[in-house]
């Protein structure tokens, strides 16, 4: 049984990059990704894809299948050439066999731990005296940072702990690859760290880190800049979907496309050299606002 429901998900995955060479507008998910590359003057060329089940179980009206689609994407901008990758998971329902329904699961928009503002600019007060345990110098490796980034964009480092909203987790893992050290363990609303199955508000929560990182004094920060133009490698951009001034997901910049504009990775919806604006995302508003922050080190 598991074999055919993969048979017909593959057929079905097919399905989806024939019909988007088509101008078939039967899957939302390329759409909205040929709508941003034209936005950008850019144009994709070649679409693969390949499904894989992840959970399968029985219910009352038959069986649903959870999968993930692997895209990748080859695209032309100018002159340049690129590859986006992005997975995209979704859930199908069958019925005796016949595939009745298949949505995509908006992983962009699940609902993220909740942390005050006003608790973390108040520890922020604090954190001369965290940061005096271990006052380390460090310089920022960008290249280490993106090489870590490239590496587990689409899996888990085994050494460190995984969250259902994994973003800020991912981002901070790459920050620490990058030469940035851990500081104020064992109190959660203090410092940014993980340590033995625990961790701070600002190593796992969004909204945490986009108001630690521009606060620090020591260890891991990040000065805000104006445009996504003036980040490089390594920095991190922290998005705002609904424009109510708690943020929702954070990537880190790995390239640059043919315009200097940045590519990011980034967890939760898996995605590699994916365009920074995120206007393919279900989770897009008009109403979204972003944070531009470039890492900075002691030296």
């Amino acid at each position: 049984m598991r074999e055919q429901l993969q048979n017909l998900l593959e057929q079905r995955v097919r399905q989806y990059v024939s019909q988007s060479r088509s101008e078939i507008h039967d899957c939302p998910f390329i759409e909205r990704t040929k709508e941003s590359c034209i936005n950008r003057g850019a144009e994709i060329l070649r679409i693969t894809a390949e499904g894989k089940i992840t959970k399968e179980g029985k219910t009352t009206e038959g069986t649903e299948v959870f999968y993930k689609v692997h895209y990748q994407y080859l695209i032309k901008q100018k002159n340049a050439f690129l590859i986006e990758e992005r997975v995209e998971e979704r859930k199908a329902d069958f019925y005796k066999g016949i595939l009745v329904e298949d949505n995509e699961i908006n992983l962009d928009a699940l609902e993220i731990p909740k942390v005050e503002t006003n608790e973390v600019a108040r520890n922020q007060e604090e954190q001369d005296e965290v940061e005096e345990e271990v006052r380390k110098s460090f310089k920022y490796d960008r290249l280490k940072a993106v090489q870590y980034a490239e590496r587990w964009w689409n899996d888990y480092n085994p050494a460190f702990k995984s969250f259902d909203v994994d973003c800020t987790n991912y981002i901070s893992q790459c920050l620490h690859a990058g030469g940035a050290p851990m500081l104020g363990f064992s109190n959660r609303s203090k410092g940014w760290w993980m340590r033995n199955n625990n961790w701070s508000y600002s190593w796992s929560v969004a909204n945490s880190m986009r108001w630690y990182m521009p606060g620090a004094k020591t260890g891991v920060r990040a000065k805000e800049v104006n445009s996504p133009s003036q980040l490089l490698p390594g920095d991190v951009i922290c998005y705002d979907f609904q424009g109510d001034g708690r943020f929702d997901h954070t990537t880190i910049v790995t390239a640059k496309d043919a315009d200097g504009m940045p590519l990011v990775n980034a967890h939760t919806a898996n995605s590699r050299r994916r365009y920074w604006a995120y206007e393919d995302s279900t989770a897009y508003t008009p109403n979204i606002k972003y944070k531009f922050f470039t890492v900075v080190d002691d030296h």
